[in-house]
């Protein structure tokens, strides 16, 4: 449908009407475009040392290209490029440097292949389908290269493009808030925020001012950036909170204006949470934001009842593509396929959203017995013995695999930064069990009790000193031994006691 709300039916007319509709939420080239609100100044990006572009780093990133992706309108194909790594690097090293400090990127690597997807909404409507495009291979490369020193500065306050955070990180870190804020009987609101196809509408002279912007900036509440999800909570037991957040939204509503993008009000909700919360009427702008019992983060439904159900029925869905599409039942195609396709929809964030009743434990499960039984050959016997033949464990054993996996991370891995916030070292020096010990809380509400940072505390002091390694728990196979201690150390977890087993 185009902007006029006309049906288009040819594939060229949907062409056009979309063309046009990406036209339309352009900003175009505004040179005399500056980046300041509440006296944030721009950053003198003239002073700042270019990169310098290494031939073995271009090289190394050619000799890992996957020869089987698509090459891009110029037709320039992934095999070639890698097989000649050595030859092309050089050049290639000297073009992306150049066209850092020039501004100015070759004319065929502007060229892409376009396809919109659709993301959710009407189907008709354009503003609901996200643009993916096929672009050149090379230029790809240099998007993987140049970024690195362009983005740095945003590690401390943003979890979209940067190393060491995904959507799990962000999502715990704010919700932990939330959920805290909650337990202790206090109002708190959580404002959404959707941006107009942000990254489509970003010309790209200002880009790098959009990125060296503070959003941020004067912020009073809680803000949570992942890429362009905009998350804004605050507490609000008095007028004072309710203030701070509206004048947060009226700050935010200003930089968008000044960074000439837009705010898409009509997706934007208030989520009100909390007994005696009173509702506030917040606005962007002149308009209201409209209030929701529920909303979409991420790609998760947080704490709502109907989780399970709708990632079970996605799941079942693509389970029953598989059973139509594919003829063969062998356990090497079937496997590969509940593996790759099937089971990432019933774990995605499971940590935020974690089945907590039986029932819902079940219609998760039943997704994995019925894609087990699918295989030829074992029809008739029953799910554990499926499992064990198979070498996989439960849903609900790997749920569990999966926090510790996440806690492990959080307290001595990749996410140790944020961990130092979300978990508290126990003070005591009893010497049973694992010499790592978390302090538990004492909580309320279900919303705190079940909460990943809360529930996976009481199964991390269960391991024993000497626990099985990370990489135990992330990869066991009948190859490497540990199948059979991390199912009985799972078991026994589950069991609510402390795993004597001993390590392989």
């Amino acid at each position: 449908m185009n902007m006029t709300g006309k049906l288009l039916t040819t594939d060229k007319e949907k062409a056009e009407g979309l063309n046009n509709f990406l036209a339309s939420i352009f900003t175009g080239n505004l040179s005399s475009h500056t980046s300041r609100v509440d006296g944030l100044q721009d950053a003198d990006l003239g002073s700042k040392v270019p990169p310098t572009v290494r031939e073995d780093q271009v090289c190394d990133h050619l000799r890992n290209l996957n020869i089987h992706k698509s090459m891009g309108p110029d037709e320039m194909r992934p095999r070639v490029l890698r097989e000649l790594a050595d030859a092309v690097a050089k050049p290639l090293s000297m073009i992306f440097e150049k066209s850092w400090q020039s501004g100015e990127v070759p004319s065929d690597w502007k060229k892409e292949n376009f396809a919109p997807i659709f993301k959710k909404g009407r189907k008709e409507d354009p503003g609901n389908s996200q643009p993916v495009s096929l672009t050149s291979v090379p230029g790809n490369i240099m998007e993987q290269i140049l970024p690195e020193p362009m983005l740095r500065h945003m590690e401390d306050r943003e979890h979209g493009f940067t190393k060491g955070k995904s959507c799990l990180t962000s999502l715990v870190a704010f919700y932990d808030g939330v959920t805290t804020s909650v337990d202790k009987g206090t109002a708190t609101d959580i404002s959404y925020l959707d941006f107009c196809k942000a990254f489509d509408t970003v010309p790209h002279n200002i880009l790098l001012s959009k990125l060296e912007s503070d959003l941020d900036s004067g912020i009073e509440c809680t803000l949570s950036n992942f890429a362009d999800d905009t998350k804004l909570s605050g507490v609000v037991d008095m007028p004072e909170g309710q203030d701070a957040i509206q004048r947060d939204l009226d700050k935010l509503e200003k930089w968008v204006c000044v960074n000439l993008m837009r705010f898409n009000k009509a997706k934007c909700k208030v989520l009100y949470l909390g007994r005696g919360n009173s509702w506030y009427q917040y606005r962007l702008g002149d308009e209201g934001i409209e209030s929701s019992p529920a909303e979409k983060d991420l790609g998760c439904w947080w704490m709502k009842s109907w989780t399970c159900a709708l990632a079970a029925q996605k799941a079942n869905r693509i389970l029953g593509w598989i059973k139509r599409s594919v003829a063969s039942r062998s356990r090497e195609v079937i496997l590969p396929l509940h593996t790759a396709l099937v089971r990432p929809h019933l774990e995605y964030c499971i940590q935020l959203w974690r089945a907590q009743y039986r029932k819902d434990m079940d219609l998760l499960e039943q997704v994995q017995r019925r894609a087990t039984k699918m295989i030829r050959g074992m029809e008739h016997i029953s799910y554990e013995d499926r499992l064990r033949e198979l070498w996989l464990f439960s849903l609900e054993k790997r749920r569990l695999q999966g926090d510790l996996i996440a806690a492990f991370q959080y307290l001595k891995g990749a996410y140790k930064d944020d961990g130092d916030r979300l978990f508290s070292r126990a003070s005591c020096n009893r010497t049973r069990g694992d010499g790592f010990k978390l302090k538990e809380g004492t909580f309320r509400l279900d919303i705190r009790k079940n909460f990943f940072t809360a529930r996976v505390v009481k199964h991390w002091n269960r391991l024993p000193r000497e626990a099985p390694s990370l990489e135990t728990f992330k990869s066991p196979t009948p190859a490497n031994g540990y199948m059979q201690c991390t199912e009985a150390a799972l078991s026994s977890l589950l069991q609510g006691v402390i795993f004597q087993g001993t390590q392989h």
